[in-house]
């Protein structure tokens, strides 16, 4: 069964036992043991009796669906955590109108058990209304993170090809307006970032390039 290798950040391939063509479709097994029928692109590397190409899912399946699948499950979880906080914070108020009124609890009499259990239900109850309240808030965060990666394009995709060669040009251009005066430069190291930012962007496209070109 041919399964899936780590070839760079953000990127698996296929490794095979056969060579295969592009266009060819394949199932390709995964370590949890799910089987995906996925295309073939490029033969990106071969190690002893293994072909490794680079291969995209054929049900659409890629890195933004799967931003997309944890955003919108992050943000029910969040829903859920604000929900059993507001339902603790309410629960809290059990006795609020006795309790309002201040009476201390009378010692030895035969209320001194009540009172002090419904004191105690109530303080394990706002207790956990702020323990829900700072997991929701937390849930929420990573929700808006993932939701922030919907749209991105990564190495995982034939379109980073066409995403790449803007970001070398951009960058380049940068570079080069740092270079001549036509961009002002804030420090003295936005050159040495600016020339950074050009031979990322240009390794970047190399490695898309070899994966889907």
């Amino acid at each position: 069964m041919n399964t899936y290798q780590k070839f760079c950040p953000n990127v698996f391939v296929a490794r095979c036992t056969e060579m295969h063509e592009r266009g060819e479709f394949i199932d390709v097994e995964t370590k949890h043991g799910k089987v995906h029928e996925c295309e073939v692109w490029n033969l990106v590397g071969r190690k002893g009796e293994f072909y490794f190409y680079s291969v995209t899912r054929a049900d659409g399946f890629n890195s933004q669906e799967r931003a997309k699948r944890k955003a919108e499950r992050f943000s029910n979880a969040a829903d859920n955590s604000t929900a059993k906080a507001k339902a603790a914070h309410e629960a809290s108020n059990e006795g609020r109108d006795f309790l309002s009124l201040g009476e201390p609890i009378k010692i030895g009499h035969h209320s001194e058990k009540r009172h002090r259990a419904l004191i105690e239900r109530n303080h394990n109850r706002m207790g956990k209304a702020i323990e829900h309240g700072r997991k929701a808030e937390q849930q929420a965060d990573r929700a808006a993170y993932y939701a922030s990666l919907t749209e991105k394009i990564d190495l995982s995709m034939p379109e980073s090809i066409e995403f790449y060669e803007f970001k070398v040009e951009e960058s380049k251009m940068q570079h080069e307006g740092l270079k001549n005066g036509t961009i002002p430069r804030q420090h003295s190291f936005d050159l040495q970032y600016a020339n950074k930012a050009v031979k990322e962007a240009q390794k970047n496209l190399d490695i898309a390039k070899r994966l889907w070109a």
